[in-house]
């Protein structure tokens, strides 16, 4: 490889490994599931970086990224034997950095709400929310018209307080019992 094209993967990867490693660490709920699916983002990266001419890479990185984790989820779907770490199971003695930032209980319940929403409105709205992407990048790293984002935000979006007001309802009956 020549040393223009090393230099310039070393500094995606310093750029945005960290950000692509969260973002899969949310879809998959496994750290090591996340931290493989960013090499194999990179390793496709390296591959295709000589296609790719666009001076802002991320939101192409996070299409990659979100293609691999569709992919893993799909050949685990065939493979139920092979199982996603759950939840439970994915607690670190050390601890996971992202949930020790999350400290307040509104946070945890937000993250919870996020869980249950489908895949493509639980990715909007963290690329949207948490990554900052702007409606350009999200069109891009999803492959989505522009109306197609600000629709399927809006639907997220609505979605995500729907399950909210169930969330409020149960809790409050739990209560009241």
């Amino acid at each position: 490889m020549e040393e223009s094209r090393i230099e310039k993967l070393d500094d995606l990867y310093r750029k945005y490994a960290k950000g692509l490693y969260y973002y899969l660490l949310r879809l998959s709920g496994s750290p090591s599931v996340a931290e493989d699916l960013v090499q194999e983002t990179f390793l496709r990266a390296t591959i295709s970086l000589s296609f790719y001419r666009d001076e802002d890479v991320r939101p192409w990185l996070y299409r990659i990224a979100r293609n691999i984790y569709i992919d893993e989820w799909r050949r685990r779907q065939r493979w139920k034997w092979v199982p996603f770490i759950s939840k439970d199971e994915m607690i670190s003695p050390y601890g996971v950095p992202e949930q020790e930032a999350i400290t307040s209980e509104t946070a945890r319940e937000l993250a919870d709400l996020l869980a249950l929403l489908p895949e493509n409105y639980r990715t909007i709205l963290y690329l949207r929310e948490y990554e900052a992407f702007t409606y350009s990048e999200l069109e891009e790293a999803l492959g989505l018209t522009g109306a197609q984002v600000k629709v399927q935000l809006y639907r997220a979006r609505q979605k995500l307080k729907q399950l909210g007001a169930k969330e409020e309802f149960w809790h409050d009956r739990m209560d009241e019992g």
